[in-house]
């Protein structure tokens, strides 16, 4: 508050004042009112940690417009510094197990006791030119045996998206034969897991017991498939049963091998016969792995769902742009989450998406309000939709918004692709993915050691309880994305779009921070800690990529410091324990996903060339590419497509 913006009530105030003979005392009251304004005034600014006081990258506009090429160049070289840091490590103290344990020096084995941080890397050393570190991950490679121990099952979708996709990437890239032999034997020893009626795989296999089997040998020794070979239960979980299309498809593309094609097929079929009409027409998160259908009405593209929306996209843009079925997916499950799971925050107006758990079919769901951080990918998905498809001609994309869906087949959840049917939907899918995008960030730059926690939860206004048919929830106001661009839109669009500008950060004091008084920022954190998570650089490197904004760039080398300050150990990169203060105490863990992911991504945000170009390549969840192909008809009569 300023002087200024006071002075012309206080004139009008003189004038009624001076009229009165006691005005001499109200004058004095008057003067030490504004007085005490502005001392609040210059107090509240101060606490708002002005965004001009802050280092370039930190800024609202992110900066970095006039970095030199020079520069970037040395900040990719920054980041091929700490990749290396964090391999030798690894290969000093770890390799061939899983993974480094950085704060005591120590090794663990958490994803099958083969090597994952090396499988996970093999990409990552070829796109930085690291010969050395590759060949010696080879020698490793070429004398792995898949298998483990009887009483130890492999989790297929981590096998899957870090091992098998590692090999194929990096066999992408370098034509080693090596590479794609271990990937078809890898497959093969895990190809028990889909013994379930529906065709969709089981949560883990012990690839041990009778390997390299088909399915017909089990049936014709009358083994049973759940006695030693898979383990889970009958209710599976989306994203490790609906992510595994790519690495599957591009693995049958290579091999010729029938098998893999149909694996993957069973899979997209079965999800594009699955009953959404409570859900409208976006997949749930748990699955009867018996039927094929949904167990549940939670959606989310948070924690257990994230990678089986990510692969509806890709799956279509990796097969050439051909598989149809795959795209009115994608089409379907982003109208949704559009309609029904983007909210602006009541303050700050942060773009945000969040998770429901009740049907959609007669009345709108009340959302959790937890922001993930593994929902960070979402504005990258929706960038990389909105450049690779011309969804401002969906004719083009024999797309049909209406006849896709509507309120005969999803009830009140059809009306929202009536709505979005008067957008031009490529537009609309980008405005979602920088406003959500800058919230991702935010949650980085809001934090004393510039690094975002796990979870947040939204802070809504109470309004009352609500009945759903089976219990009460607790409703709040929580404010929806398109009912906001619905009344910008019709007030004739003036300004940004709502949850897209630009925004400063809020960095609560120590005091605020311990009495929990702060307010400002519009959301608690629910889970403090820092993972090395990739998903919000991925995001910032596609939108960079997208859009030639250097704001996201900039904000990537923010992060990147950030990780140098706070993760950095004398053998690697550890997790975080608690992003509220700094220095941050950190956890005794190094996912291989940082090396394969994290630093790579990173890496190809500040190089100028761009060797995986977003119209050529596709990334798997794990960050691992493979290049875009269209079927032979070779390729069809061996796969029987």
């Amino acid at each position: 508050m300023h002087l200024e913006a006071v002075m012309p009530h206080y004139r009008q105030l003189s004038q009624i004042l001076g009229k009165h003979r006691y005005q001499q005392p109200y004058r004095l009251v008057l003067y030490g009112s504004i007085f005490l304004l502005s001392l609040y005034g210059l107090y509240y600014t101060w606490k708002q940690w002005d965004a001009t006081l802050l280092p370039d990258q930190w800024r609202p506009g992110g900066g970095g417009a006039n970095v030199s090429p020079h520069v970037w160049k040395d900040r990719s070289e920054k980041v091929k510094e700490a990749f290396r840091h964090a391999y030798r490590g690894y290969e000093r103290y770890a390799i061939p197990s899983d993974e480094l344990k950085p704060l005591s020096d120590k090794k663990v084995n958490n994803f099958n006791g083969w090597g994952v941080t090396m499988y996970d890397s093999l990409d990552t050393m070829l796109l930085m030119g690291l010969e050395d570190e590759y060949k010696r991950a080879l020698a490793f490679i070429e004398k792995t045996d898949f298998s483990v121990s009887s009483d130890v099952y492999a989790p297929y979708f981590e096998t899957v998206i870090r091992y098998l996709g590692g090999l194929l990437s990096a066999h992408a890239l370098s034509k080693d034969a090596l590479l794609l032999k271990k990937a078809d034997e890898l497959a093969m020893a895990l190809d028990p897991i889909f013994a379930s009626p529906s065709g969709m795989p089981f949560y883990a296999v012990n690839p041990k017991t009778y390997p390299f089997c088909t399915i017909e040998f089990y049936l014709e020794l009358n083994i049973g498939f759940n006695s030693g070979q898979t383990r889970g239960p009958e209710i599976g979980i989306l994203a490790e049963i609906a992510s595994l299309q790519m690495e599957y498809t591009y693995l049958a593309k290579l091999t010729g091998n029938r098998r893999y094609f149909s694996r993957a097929n069973a899979v997209m079929q079965t999800l594009a016969n699955a009953n959404l009409t409570y859900t409208g027409g976006m997949f749930p998160i748990r699955w009867n792995l018996t039927s094929g259908q949904p167990y549940d009405y939670h959606v989310s593209v948070g924690a257990q769902a994230d990678s089986a929306h990510e692969y509806l996209l890709k799956q279509y843009l990796l097969t050439g742009k051909t598989d149809q079925a795959s795209l009115d997916m994608y089409i379907r499950a982003t109208t949704h989450i559009i309609n029904h799971l983007l909210f602006l925050s009541p303050k700050r107006h942060l773009l945000y998406v969040s998770d429901t758990h009740s049907s959609t079919h007669d009345i709108n769901a009340e959302p959790s309000q937890v922001f993930e951080h593994l929902s960070c990918f979402l504005p990258g998905l929706l960038a990389l939709g909105a450049h690779t498809l011309p969804l401002d001609k969906l004719e083009s994309l024999h797309v049909n918004l209406d006849s896709l869906g509507n309120e005969k087949l999803f009830g009140h959840a059809g009306k929202g692709y009536k709505t979005l049917s008067s957008y031009n939907l490529k537009q609309l899918h980008l405005w979602a993915a920088e406003g959500l995008a800058q919230t991702c960030w935010l949650t980085y730059a809001d934090q004393p050691s510039r690094l975002a926690p796990d979870e947040i939860q939204i802070k809504v206004d109470p309004a009352g309880k609500t009945w759903d048919g089976t219990r009460w929830w607790q409703k709040t106001e929580s404010y929806s994305w398109i009912e906001a661009m619905e009344k910008w839109r019709k007030s004739g669009s003036r300004g940004v779009a709502p949850g897209v500008g630009d925004k400063a950060p809020v960095v609560y004091s120590e005091s605020e921070r311990k009495t929990g008084k702060g307010s400002r920022r519009d959301y608690a954190i629910r889970k403090s800690g820092y993972l090395l998570r990739p998903e919000t650089v991925e995001s910032l490197y596609i939108l960079w990529r997208v859009t030639g904004d250097t704001k996201w760039r900039t904000r990537g080398w923010a992060i990147f410091e950030a990780i140098e300050k706070e993760c950095r150990t004398a053998s690697g990169y550890a997790n975080l324990i608690s992003v509220q203060v700094s220095p941050a105490p950190k956890e005794d863990s190094m996912p291989s996903y940082f090396l394969a992911e994290t630093l790579k991504y990173l890496y190809l945000m500040f190089i100028d060339d761009d060797p995986l170009p977003l119209d050529k390549w596709v990334f798997n969840t794990e960050a691992h590419a493979f290049p875009m192909f269209r079927w032979t008809e070779k390729d069809k009569d061996r796969l029987g497509i």
